[in-house]
């Protein structure tokens, strides 16, 4: 939001939006610690009551089919020759975004949102360190100058 003091901020909480909800309690304390990491860098002070900034993120996923083709060595009553085999793919594009509401004002004052391609068999350890990948890069510019 242009013309907001950034530097008036010092403290933050977590919210929810009426009728949101978060449903993978392991994943949202990820998502939590990396961007609570983040904030911390930039000067912030996560507070349990009373704060500057509320803060609130949404998740969305995103599911793409499209076919690819390989091709696959088969053999014929003769030789050996490369048949085109279609394949399926299937891509999922995970989108987070993170809103800054001005507590007293209840005004928007910044929002970010970042985008990757997910891998659901991804370990908890290998999706924590996609965390804080997305989390440094999407609060690469907060607070804005």
């Amino acid at each position: 939001m242009p013309g907001v003091d950034f530097s008036r901020y010092h403290t933050y909480r977590w919210v929810e939006s009426e009728g949101q909800h978060h449903p993978d309690p392991t994943v949202d304390a990820q998502l939590k610690q990396s961007i609570d990491s983040q904030l911390a860098a930039k000067g912030l002070t996560k507070a349990d009551g009373t704060a500057d900034l509320n803060v609130n993120y949404q998740t969305a996923v995103s599911r793409t089919e499209t076919w690819e083709i390989y091709e696959d060595w088969t053999q014929t009553a003769l030789m050996y020759q490369r048949v085109p085999q279609p394949k399926k793919i299937i891509i999922d594009a995970g989108t987070l975004v993170i809103d800054m509401y001005d507590t007293a004002s209840k005004d928007l004052v910044w929002t970010g949102r970042a985008t990757k391609i997910l891998d659901p068999d991804t370990s908890k350890e290998d999706r924590q360190k996609n965390l804080d990948k997305a989390a440094r890069k999407l609060l690469a510019d907060f607070p804005p100058n």
